[in-house]
């Protein structure tokens, strides 16, 4: 099958590779030239566990092309991807529609043949109907559906969700379109869960479930600060709720809130159409609330623990919204390094692969380290905002050597509380009571 994308981010470039990977002429289309001159030059645009030598192996094997011109990519192709942002609204935070109604202008004189339109992007509900007129206006004569094809690849592992989906979901309102997407995806056939529903029912499905995800998340937020005032352990009870099938153990992670392209501006897009539609959504509203007023809440924890030094110098590990990417948009390590450098605080980061990105949103106001014991040298206080798997095995006996203060606000819980008070750490966690350096000597629980 021929395949247009438009867009090369980190839904339509994942998407695009796979693709081509399951044996599809894929032409991925960018207004960015700087992008495709990129990937046209074999240089990928951004970082996906697994997804740099499929993209080598399918340029390779000519599957896959890019390119600035929508011609190009749409004129002979059997279906249409649009993956371009959706970005909040800066006013009224609903989702901001001008790329989606830019991609569907542009690609409608360009139809030529029967031609499925799918919108892969986050759309509110009706934008099937809006993409469709906007379609029908330009090019008249135009033959094609659009479908909502919602994607679900978390980032991070956008390349394991293509080829092991846990669910397929197509919203069309016609058979012809469903006999394409059908065969789209026919490798995947009696391997997963495709559900063909209604185009509005499929629009609304990828808000409701990122929504309930985000309540999940704050959920689990809200329990570990009871547990600390209460003396239980977060990831005991968390791993007895899990246990229970109704409520599952994923996204039962306490942390410092919710982040990513996702949630955040999902939560808010589904609060306006709720609004939109006279719709009371009190549990996302207060979500919304509660996870901005989370990461006040953790830079707070940092701030207090050098409170008391003059000049205190904070070491940050982790910038991405979480690990496997090096996306850091609205990313809550981000979001708390801005609080701090609001309180004057002299910051010097780590991530293993968000530096670049991160320096390109913060520029020179924080340092930036080669490796996480190089953030950690003169530091007063290490906080570690982002799960990598790397920051589990710091070396506790360097890292007391190397700072001028051994203290320890670990947001993720990665390092063992009882190993940091050992070494001689004053260490706080998320959810857990704090364990007491004299405790440990004297072998006290």
């Amino acid at each position: 099958m021929k395949v247009g994308i438009i867009g090369t981010g980190y839904v339509g470039l994942p998407t695009g590779v796979g693709l081509a990977e399951l044996g599809n002429q894929v032409t991925c289309i960018d207004r960015e030239p700087s992008k495709i001159e990129a990937l046209q030059a074999g240089k990928i645009t951004l970082y996906e566990d697994g997804l740099e030598e499929l993209f080598h192996k399918n340029v390779k094997a000519g599957r896959i092309k890019f390119t600035t011109s929508m011609k190009e990519g749409v004129s002979s192709a059997d279906l249409v991807i649009i993956a371009v942002g959706t970005p909040p609204h800066p006013v009224t935070k609903e989702a901001d529609m001008k790329y989606i109604h830019a991609a569907a202008t542009e690609l409608a004189e360009h139809l030529q043949g029967y031609t499925v339109v799918a919108t892969k992007s986050t759309v509110p509900v009706g934008t099937g109907d809006d993409v469709e007129a906007l379609i029908s206006k330009k090019n008249p004569f135009a033959d094609f559906d659009v479908v909502s094809l919602p994607e679900f690849l978390r980032e991070g592992f956008a390349v394991h969700d293509f080829f092991h989906p846990d669910r397929i979901v197509v919203g069309a309102n016609t058979e012809k379109a469903k006999a394409v997407i059908k065969e789209l995806y026919k490798p995947f056939e009696g391997k997963t869960n495709m559900l063909f529903v209604k185009r509005r029912s499929s629009e609304t499905i990828k808000y409701a479930s990122n929504a309930f995800l985000a309540i999940k998340i704050h959920y689990i937020n809200e329990m570990a600060n009871f547990c600390e005032k209460s003396g239980a352990d977060i990831s005991e009870v968390a791993q007895g709720m899990g246990l229970d099938t109704r409520i599952g153990n994923r996204f039962l992670n306490p942390g410092p809130g919710y982040g990513g392209s996702c949630f955040p501006k999902d939560t808010m897009a589904m609060a306006y159409m709720a609004r939109q539609n006279e719709v009371e959504m009190s549990l996302i509203t207060a979500v919304i609330k509660g996870n901005a007023e989370r990461k006040k809440q953790m830079a707070g924890r940092i701030l207090d623990k050098v409170k008391d030094v003059k000049n205190p110098k904070i070491a940050v590990l982790g910038l991405a919204f979480k690990d496997g990417t090096d996306d850091c948009r609205e990313s809550p390590a981000m979001d708390i390094v801005g609080e701090l450098l609001l309180q004057g605080a002299d910051i010097t980061a780590y991530d293993p692969k968000a530096m670049g990105t991160a320096c390109g949103l913060l520029g020179n106001k924080i340092s930036y380290a080669d490796d996480m014991y190089g953030c950690l040298k003169d530091a007063d206080v290490l906080a570690i905002l982002t799960e990598w798997n790397e920051f589990k095995a710091l070396d506790l006996v360097q890292a007391a050597h190397l700072m001028r203060h051994k203290q320890i606000v670990d947001c993720r819980n990665l390092i063992n509380a009882e190993q940091a008070a050992a070494n001689g750490f004053d260490y706080q966690g998320i959810g857990i009571k704090k364990v007491e350096k004299e405790n440990i000597l004297r072998g006290v629980a």
